[in-house]
């Protein structure tokens, strides 16, 4: 599509695809949404990103980002049917973090039909140079059926800047302006009144008001809800550990999901059914956890044996589910109670190949660490180049009262009759004993 063309597009769910080409010197980028009613969001819930990844109505999802041979991909979930009525326009957008678009190699939008996967619309942007932030969509509502409209419209203010514009209240730094030079001295007057201080002006945050509810007294003031923080750490091999606390994760919940898609399509024998099958489509990982609390006791989170733990009670951690999607929006999730970080000494979180693939090799999987308080940490595993069958994800470790995340990324290939969690106990000297397990 040409910038400023429109199209029709099915009112129905859309998978919209942010993609570009990495490389040396390219920065990452990031997909979001805004829902707007007359230019404007309604609040800062109708801004979707990385660290608000769901609206409210269930509308707009973002499902996360994947790189797979040197493209990568940003990926947002519009199911344009449960769009409120009010809403006028979904607007969607690019911003780089740590660079310029100019620095961003064929960087496109796509709009797909989510169930068909067939594409209803795409718009390759080009021409970029210092702008940080693109919007590069939107869909908009005319005469009762919907349209994407290809935008390409930049801003060098960043993701900040975009968010702004469009009403949304930023939590970030703000530069502050050098003073200016003092005036040069006036005659003294005959009477001089004190210095009166120049009113200051704060920035208006955006607050919540509850529906009305009739015979009843009005309700107290409420305070300001908190500004949209656009914080975010992404762990890598020369910056492999961040500190929980310095991200303001010290209380509530920690949510750990992993996510994975097949990079080819391939083909072989299932390990548990004895027939061949297509590995993509019985493919099962488990995300696991072995965990030493402070008072000594050790053990294992997993769906093998239904040890599935408690967020509560001892020892504190919650396997969600079992999934065999790998979709971001659900795939494996445990959870961690952060309210007890006291009664951790430490905590591996590691994956295992239940069945559908002999190694990691051709599975592409990313890990999200998201405190209930505090920014998301993420970061990719590296490719596989051993057999192997379990994957050490992230270690957390109990320092001085604070969880301290370790990226691990590490393959491990077991010996001949060694099962992955026995293989994974060992390499980090766990010391439990391990008999068979079935889910």
């Amino acid at each position: 599509m040409p910038k400023g063309s429109n199209v029709p597009v099915p009112t129905t769910a859309l998978r919209v695809e942010l993609g570009w080409r990495s490389g040396p010197g390219v920065p990452d980028a990031d997909a979001s949404a805004l829902l707007l009613v007359a230019g404007k969001v309604r609040s800062d819930g109708d801004f979707v990103f990385y660290n608000q990844p769901t609206h409210s109505s269930g509308a707009v999802r973002h499902e996360g980002k994947r790189d797979i041979g040197g493209r990568v991909t940003d990926t947002l979930l519009v199911d344009l049917a449960r769009v409120e009525p009010a809403i006028e326009a979904v607007v969607l957008a690019a911003s780089a973090d740590g660079g310029t678009f100019g620095q961003v190699q064929d960087l496109y939008i796509e709009v797909r039909d989510a169930a068909r996967g067939t594409v209803a619309a795409r718009f390759d942007s080009t021409g970029a140079t210092v702008e940080t932030a693109f919007v590069l969509g939107e869909f908009y509502r005319r005469q009762g059926a919907w349209k994407f409209r290809a935008v390409g419209q930049g801003y060098s203010s960043g993701l900040e800047g975009l968010a702004t514009d469009f009403g949304i209240t930023v939590d970030e730094p703000q530069h502050t302006a050098p003073a200016a030079a003092p005036a040069p001295p006036l005659a003294p007057p005959v009477a001089v009144a004190p210095p009166v201080a120049p009113p200051v002006t704060m920035p208006a945050l955006p607050v919540t008001v509850p529906p009305p509810v009739h015979n009843a007294p009005p309700p107290p003031s409420a305070p300001p809800t908190a500004p949209v923080s656009l914080s975010k750490v992404t762990l890598t091999k020369a910056a492999p550990s961040v500190s929980l606390t310095k991200q303001g994760g010290t209380s509530g919940s920690l949510r750990v999901n992993l996510n994975w898609e097949v990079r080819k399509q391939f083909s072989g024998w299932g390990s548990k059914r004895g027939r061949a099958v297509a590995l993509h489509a019985d493919l099962d990982l488990d995300l696991c956890a072995l965990f030493e609390l402070a008072d000594g006791r050790k053990g294992v989170v997993q769906a093998l044996g239904n040890a599935f733990g408690a967020l509560h009670q001892p020892p504190y951690i919650h396997l969600d589910g079992d999934d065999r999607t790998g979709a971001v929006s659900s795939g494996e999730n445990l959870t961690v109670n952060l309210d007890h970080i006291r009664d951790f000494r430490r905590i591996l979180v590691f994956v295992t190949i239940y069945e559908g693939a002999r190694s990691f090799a051709d599975l592409h999987a990313t890990v999200t660490l998201q405190p209930q308080y505090g920014a998301p940490i993420d970061f990719s595993l590296d490719e596989c180049t051993v057999p192997s069958t379990v994957c050490a994800l992230a270690l957390l470790t109990n320092t001085g009262g604070d969880l301290v995340v370790q990226r691990e990324a590490r393959y491990l290939v077991p010996e001949r009759g060694v099962s992955p969690q026995r293989t994974v106990d060992h390499a980090y000297g766990w010391g439990m004993n391990w008999t068979p397990g079935r889910k």
